[in-house]
């Protein structure tokens, strides 16, 4: 079976993707990523937090190696929302024929409302809405870990965009259900997660945290166990499209989202070890369609036996 027979093509929100792999926010750069592959082989690009004002980002160090994964505490640094629309969006456009997701941060429901008025004329398909990162002070994961305050964020972000909108959601909550509900009864048209697990990393040799923000958002392998469990526990919660992603390193890793009850996945960390991952990935999610014999996305989804 040849890939032109395969039927990859996945709807978000009433936006179709030609395949199902995007990238993840925290980890791509357009033009980084670019250099390495054609960037229109992806179902979508989402792009790096995008916020009212230029962000500085936390201070160094902000990244430590994990078993199995890796902690980040960079603080969604971007230049803002103004010179991402003049000096990033324009490449994008040029470079990628494929869907562009932006992801929106912000630390107020008026910072994130800002961000997506400014993009109401923008060729941008989605919007990803970040209100789950655990690496800044105020904002993002505060909305995330409570049920009223993410339903707030979102009916006010929906009044606003244009565009449809994904709500990424927080793993670090006791239940991710009562969240995702909160935000599908306020309007949003999609959920990704999950985004990073809070964790901790002390060097005992200098007896001080490896991260100067002490805590980081813990990504990769080690933690697909747990965002296959709650892709899987919303997929049963909620009607709406579901973006997975967790530790995402091979084309079996994407099938086993798919099955859980995604629609389309993020390549995050598997990206920064090898920038070609998205595609290899890809590549890898072909040939086991080949090997099952497999002709849609919808059967793969429609294949899972849920014992």
């Amino acid at each position: 079976m040849h890939e032109k027979e395969l039927d990859l093509r996945v709807s978000i929100a009433g936006v179709i993707l030609k395949n199902p792999i995007t990238t993840a926010s925290g980890t791509f750069s357009a033009k980084e990523s670019g250099s390495f592959y054609d960037l229109s082989e992806l179902g979508a690009i989402i792009t790096k937090g995008v916020s009212n004002e230029a962000w500085e980002g936390n201070k160094t160090p902000r990244i430590a190696e994990t078993y199995g994964g890796m902690l980040n505490a960079v603080g969604l640094q971007n230049p803002g929302v103004d010179s991402f629309i003049l000096q990033e969006l324009p490449y994008l456009i040029e470079a990628a024929d494929t869907k562009i997701i932006v992801n929106v941060a912000g630390k107020t429901v008026e910072d994130y409302c800002s961000v997506v008025e400014k993009l109401w004329d923008a060729k941008v398909d989605l919007l990803e809405i970040n209100i789950s990162c655990p690496n800044i002070k105020c904002g993002g994961i505060s909305f995330g870990t409570n049920p009223h305050l993410a339903a707030e964020i979102t009916k006010e972000v929906k009044k606003k965009a244009r565009q449809p909108i994904i709500i990424k959601l927080t793993p670090n909550v006791t239940d991710i259900t009562e969240i995702a509900k909160a935000v599908e009864a306020e309007g949003a048209d999609a959920v990704s997660l999950i985004n990073t697990l809070m964790g901790m990393k002390i060097d005992v040799h200098s007896r001080k945290p490896s991260l100067w923000h002490k805590t980081g958002g813990l990504s990769g392998p080690a933690i697909k166990p747990v965002a296959v469990r709650m892709v899987y526990q919303v997929r049963r919660a909620v009607g709406i499209p579901i973006i997975g992603l967790g530790g995402i390193m091979t084309g079996e890793d994407v099938v086993e989202f798919i099955m859980a009850g995604a629609d389309a996945v993020s390549i995050g960390t598997a990206a920064l070890i090898d920038p070609r991952a998205p595609i290899r990935i890809k590549n890898e999610l072909i040939a086991y369609m080949e090997r099952y014999h497999l002709k849609s996305i919808k059967e793969i989804q429609d294949g899972f036996i849920d014992l």
